[in-house]
């Protein structure tokens, strides 16, 4: 299925709108005619071909293999950034091939984390971050994810049907990725796919709060819980008053527990931001949260008892007589045991 590349008279482009190009005659493939080649009408079905070519995946382990057809399909994977900023309107068979070559490209199952056996559940923060070999396709494809997601020519009640639960599902796994490029890439598509579909909303909650549950109760090894709660940062951020019951299960089940994990380091910060735009949206709840830190405090863990302390202390700042009084009793016990702790951070953190 290839088109006459002659630069003689301009030649009619086939119809390709259900092209496929398998792996095994990619190397007979010449690249399809440019955008501006063909008529308005025919663009839509280029636009098909020329995605359906980008089905095809190579291996980037070897830098050495299949050169020339890596080139065409990047080069081509440009071109499809370019268009896709325009102003054409997708048809629905461009729409299932585009979350298709997508799915073909990104979608995949990472090699064992080797780092599990010799770490302690990932809290060592001296890590080197493990790049991909596949990134110089990978991010274009991410690049184009975007693009199409955001692009007002997408139609959100066609597309709602090809990026659904199982897409979403599948695009949460690759947070695990250990390539923080790539994590980043993600976490700019989720918060796109979780700004145009309004309907894919609740259920983006309960899987990332899924991702949560067995990262704290089961496996204590994820490399993305840092960008999956900045993403949450920005949903509570955007939670309408009075805050509603799921919402308020959410801090009590999932994001005070995300204190116990060992690697409480790695993510932090935007734990505590979370945990922040909850007070501040209902400040009643600082007691709630208080009990928590009590509950998952650090008996062992110097470093975590200071960012138990840091957190706790943002919180007093904001709490009222109210519900301070009904921590009281515990929270100056346990401070009572950090001015006795051995430690000497924890103790003139006190004070």
């Amino acid at each position: 299925n290839s088109l006459n590349l002659g630069s003689g008279r301009p030649c009619a482009p086939k119809r390709t709108s259900s092209a496929v190009f398998p792996a095994s005659v990619v190397a007979g493939i010449e690249p399809l005619l440019p955008f501006k080649d063909v008529p308005n009408s025919e663009k839509m079905n280029l636009f098909v071909s020329k995605v359906s070519l980008c089905c095809v995946t190579f291996d980037f382990t070897d830098p050495t293999k299949n050169l020339i057809e890596k080139d065409v399909k990047r080069q081509t994977l440009l071109e499809l950034l370019d268009f896709v900023s325009g102003s054409v309107r997708f048809s629905e068979p461009a729409i299932l091939a585009m979350c298709r070559m997508c799915a073909v490209n990104l979608f995949r199952v990472f090699p064992p984390n080797y780092r599990s056996a010799v770490s302690n559940g990932g809290e060592n923060d001296d890590d080197e971050p493990m790049f991909d070999p596949a990134w110089p396709h990978l991010q274009i494809v991410y690049d184009l994810l975007v693009k199409f997601i955001t692009s007002s020519c997408l139609d959100a009640k066609v597309a709602k049907k090809y990026i659904d639960h199982s897409f979403i599902l599948r695009l949460l796994d690759l947070f695990d990725s250990e390539d923080p490029r790539e994590r980043d890439c993600l976490k700019t598509i989720l918060h796109r796919v979780y700004g145009k579909f309004m309907v894919h909303r609740p259920f983006i909650r309960k899987a990332i709060s899924n991702i949560f549950y067995r990262f704290v109760f089961e496996i204590e090894r994820h490399n993305g819980i840092a960008e999956l709660l900045e993403i949450f940062g920005s949903i509570i951020s955007g939670f309408a008053l009075p805050l509603k019951e799921e919402h308020k299960i959410f801090l009590w089940r999932v994001l005070i527990p995300l204190h116990k994990p060992k690697s409480l380091g790695v993510y932090f910060q935007q734990l505590s931001y979370c945990v922040s735009q909850f007070i501040e949206k209902e400040p009643k709840l600082c007691s709630t949260v208080i009990r928590g830190l009590l509950k998952y405090w650090p008996i062992t863990n110097s470093q975590k008892e200071l960012m138990f302390l840091g957190e706790l202390e943002e919180i007093l700042e904001a709490i009222n007589m109210v519900e301070f009084q009904k921590v009281m009793v515990p929270l100056f016990w346990r401070i009572g045991c950090c001015i006795n702790s051995f430690h000497f951070q924890v103790f003139f953190f006190i004070f």
